[in-house]
């Protein structure tokens, strides 16, 4: 127990000493050349090159995407984009002074909107979706690390609490053509919204007050069970965040 104890502690610290290395500003071409290979071999960056995982959402004026690099950041700058919204939350990868430095240079406002993709929701972040996505310059983009999981939830809530769409087909969003697998452990999110259509939709009820008063993150992830191989995949072959 002690062991294990240890072994945790020794790599939460080792996360914090990452997370104090990029959080500095890119010092020279050393530093720029290792934030890039971190990004491309560590953050595994070098697949986003060849697939972006890129697509407008609704109306058109939200992209939802992989974490891109600071060429395709430019290129988002092009077709007009002026928000960049990061859901992924760890700033431990080189992806991210890579992204803030070409967010700077581009001139887009860089935010951050933290989700999770394989916890029960929180009432509180769901809640505050709303006001976020009211509050955003569009148009805008989001990303988390592969644009499956994280970008799924949060263009399914964009469509629910900012397009009015009916949360059957915001669900659209969840879907293996994004790349996302819910029968994994990411499953959950689906879990999620399907539990409201079965507990408040069918009721009656409107998708953020059946959040605020009847939602149980903790029932949720107590009935919530993932399948073995699709969580292997996830997990333990494509490693997504």
């Amino acid at each position: 127990m002690f062991k294990r104890f240890l072994t945790t502690e020794i790599r939460d610290a080792r996360r914090m000493a990452r997370i104090a290395r990029f959080e500095r500003p890119i010092g020279g071409p050393v530093s720029r050349a290792k934030a890039w290979a971190n990004m491309l071999l560590v953050d595994h960056g070098v697949f986003r090159l060849a697939y972006l995982n890129r697509h407008r959402i609704g109306q058109g004026k939200l992209w939802r995407s992989a974490q891109p690099t600071p060429h395709q950041l430019a290129w988002f700058k092009r077709q007009g984009v002026r928000t960049v919204i990061s859901l992924r939350g760890g700033r431990e990868h080189g992806s991210w002074p890579l992204q803030r430095e070409a967010c700077e240079r581009q001139g887009l406002k860089l935010v951050e909107f933290v989700l999770r993709s394989r916890e029960a929701p929180s009432r509180e972040t769901i809640l505050a979706a709303k006001a976020f996505f009211d509050s955003v310059e569009y148009p805008a983009m989001m990303h988390c690390k592969s644009g499956a999981d994280r970008a799924g939830l949060a263009a399914t809530l964009y469509l629910i609490l900012h397009e009015n769409l009916p949360v059957a087909e915001a669900m659209g969003q969840l879907s293996a053509r994004y790349g996302h697998f819910r029968f994994a452990k990411t499953g959950i999110l689906d879990a999620f919204f399907t539990l409201y259509r079965r507990e408040g939709e069918a009721r009656g009820l409107d998708f953020l007050t059946w959040v605020e008063t009847e939602y149980d993150p903790e029932a949720l992830k107590r009935g919530f069970r993932a399948g073995f191989w699709s969580d292997l995949v996830v997990d333990r072959i494509i490693k997504r965040e």
